[in-house]
């Protein structure tokens, strides 16, 4: 039945009924026109009304997402384009998460698959990684509900048990095939403070829980050169991620932290200049020189002023964007 049939009226009453017409006037005239090309190109996002909590309009939601999602599309890899179609196995990892199953305490990695068709047990070759591996029990998820599959196909989601191998943004494929997608954009973290365990017992679970929730990319984490990870620097993009990273510390990794917040504002990468081993740089007091997670040099900054100071400086030091 639509809106304006007038056998709505006697069914919900003329007073809802002219409150309904009234509502899809207001919408109308505040939407924008529907357009599959664009909401497909990411330029416009479609509107849903409904309730997961009473099941109100869960099925056409579900049923319209099917018709506007696009099929699998192509993805570039170093310049060259990877066809859904190729037959040759391609994968990229856009989601890891940790403790999904607090009774095992595991670790999932979400592969999309990019081109060709998957297979349980199949050899497969992780690029990052430069080392073949086998992937055992691949699962497909719906809400709490998991299932072993035993194919999936260009499109397709995947979830694999990670023992710490995999990070957001590598590449699975074929062996005998070095294919190596674009990473995913990383936002320059704006808020940073100083997080120590309260309990020094605790110092394995401490770096365990720092160390999982960065690679899942909630978090960015920094150590000052030649230092452990008893203490480390965290970064942010807004501080309510500071909220979420200490009550999953404290549910998840059962340690309590100590956080000191920190006046640094910018972070940059070093390039142009030798960073083998730790850079001699000159720069001012308040210009923090850090490590990443992977032992690659930055430099967290306080001002644009510093940034500017550092490169005058320093002959041949380049100080691109955290995020690129």
């Amino acid at each position: 039945m639509q809106p304006d049939d007038p056998a709505l009226a006697g069914i919900i009453g003329k007073d809802n009924h002219a409150q309904l017409a009234e509502d899809i006037e207001l919408l109308d005239g505040a939407a924008e026109e529907f357009d599959l090309e664009a909401i497909q190109n990411g330029t416009l996002s479609p509107v849903f009304f409904g309730s997961a909590l009473t099941n109100f309009g869960v099925e056409p939601f579900l049923k319209r997402f099917l018709e506007l999602t696009p099929p699998p599309l192509a993805r570039v890899a170093e310049g060259e384009t990877v066809s859904p179609f190729d037959p040759a196995f391609s994968a990229f990892v856009f989601k890891i998460q940790a403790n999904m199953n607090k009774a095992h305490r595991d670790r999932v990695t979400f592969l999309r698959i990019c081109s060709g068709k998957f297979t349980r047990d199949m050899e497969v070759y992780h690029v990052q990684g430069d080392k073949k591996m086998r992937l055992s029990q691949p699962q497909m998820m719906m809400a709490e509900n998991r299932e072993i599959i035993d194919e999936a196909y260009a499109g397709d989601i995947i979830g694999v048990f990670d023992p710490g191998l995999f990070s957001i943004g590598d590449t699975i494929c074929a062996p005998g095939k070095k294919i190596c997608f674009e990473g995913i954009p990383t936002f320059a973290p704006e808020h940073f403070a100083r997080v120590r365990t309260k309990d020094t017992m605790k110092r394995k679970q401490f770096v365990k829980g720092v160390m999982q929730i960065a690679q899942e990319g909630a978090i960015q984490i920094f150590h000052e050169p030649e230092t452990g990870m008893e203490e480390v620097i965290v970064g942010v993009v807004g501080v309510l991620q500071f909220e979420v990273f200490e009550h999953r510390m404290r549910t998840e990794y059962n340690v309590e932290i100590i956080r000191e917040p920190l006046s640094y504002q910018y972070i940059r990468w070093i390039e142009g200049i030798e960073t083998d081993k730790k850079p001699q740089l000159t720069i001012t007091e308040d210009t923090k020189l850090v490590q990443d997670f992977r032992d690659r040099y930055l430099l967290l900054f306080t001002s644009e002023w510093n940034i500017r100071w550092a490169l005058e400086r320093n002959e041949g030091l380049e100080l691109p964007d955290f995020s690129k």
